[in-house]
């Protein structure tokens, strides 16, 4: 259920200290402030066409030396899959050169599966991306494979993606602010 909206008029003060928390439009003088916070309204799903590109998957029973060759030609997190498509791990470069500093005769084929990361952090395309960037941060990860209902990957998000377009929300909101206070921008 959507939260019902306030409405103030622009010259009120009272409305001035709500701004900067609240999602705001200002139409004829009239400053409309609803409960949805900035952050949250911006999802994964606004970022999916370049995480989509980002996706690199290689399936559970593949040799680690594949992962390793498609992590050597630039990607950063390898997602693998299983035999119904759905994610069932990751692969990092730290997680091979871990095992290949301990690669010793037949080891050094060892399936994919065996090197995976199982404990995957992962989001949906409707997760709020302020949500998605508290999870990373707090894990320490640079990437987040996204995933759909079923677990079948969509693409891969990088920190550098989500923190980027937080703080194009929060320049836009900080506009707002300005603009609402120097009364500059409403027509």
């Amino acid at each position: 259920m959507k939260a019902r909206p306030q409405t103030f008029h622009s010259s009120d003060p009272a409305a001035i200290s709500q701004i900067k928390n609240d999602a705001m439009a200002v139409t004829d003088g009239t400053l409309v402030i609803s409960t949805i916070k900035w952050s949250k309204a911006v999802i994964v799903e606004q970022l999916l066409t370049a995480a989509h590109d980002r996706l690199v998957t290689i399936a559970d029973n593949a040799p680690l030396v594949d992962a390793a060759r498609l992590l050597l030609a630039g990607t950063d997190l390898v997602v693998v899959c299983g035999s119904r498509g759905a994610m069932v791990g990751v692969i990092t470069k730290t997680d091979v050169v871990a095992r290949i500093s301990a690669c010793q005769g037949a080891a050094c084929t060892t399936a994919a599966a065996s090197v995976m990361s199982l404990d995957v952090l992962s989001c949906a395309p409707c997760d709020p991306l302020q949500e998605v960037w508290s999870k990373m941060k707090a894990r320490g990860l640079k990437n987040i494979p996204v995933g759909d209902a079923d677990g079948r990957p969509l693409g891969v998000l990088t920190a550098r993606d989500v923190l980027g377009f937080l703080l194009k929300d929060v320049e836009v909101e900080e506009s707002l602010l300005r603009d609402y206070v120097m009364g500059v921008g409403y027509h």
